[in-house]
């Protein structure tokens, strides 16, 4: 693995970790698609540092937990703007 994907997958993890972000949300911010967030934290941070790969997995463990309530969320707030 070279190492500036290593050092993008530890940044993005203390990202999220700080600030509570979607997998979405970080990608926006690191300008990458989701699926390499992903990447970088379920596969590839793991190998490099368990014990931030263990904290990241909490968080994006509640987001997951928590997206329908976003989504629906969001549908409301479509719906209450085309009135």
């Amino acid at each position: 693995m070279k190492g500036y994907i290593e050092e993008r997958a530890v940044e993005i993890a203390k990202y999220i970790i700080e600030t509570n972000t979607t997998v979405r949300e970080t990608a926006k911010i690191f300008g990458v698609s989701k699926s390499t967030v992903h990447k970088d934290v379920t596969e590839r941070l793991p190998k490099i540092n368990p014990a931030l790969a263990k904290e990241v997995k909490q968080v994006l463990d509640k987001n997951k937990s928590e997206r329908h309530l976003r989504g629906g969320m969001a549908t409301k707030m479509k719906y209450k703007q085309k009135k």
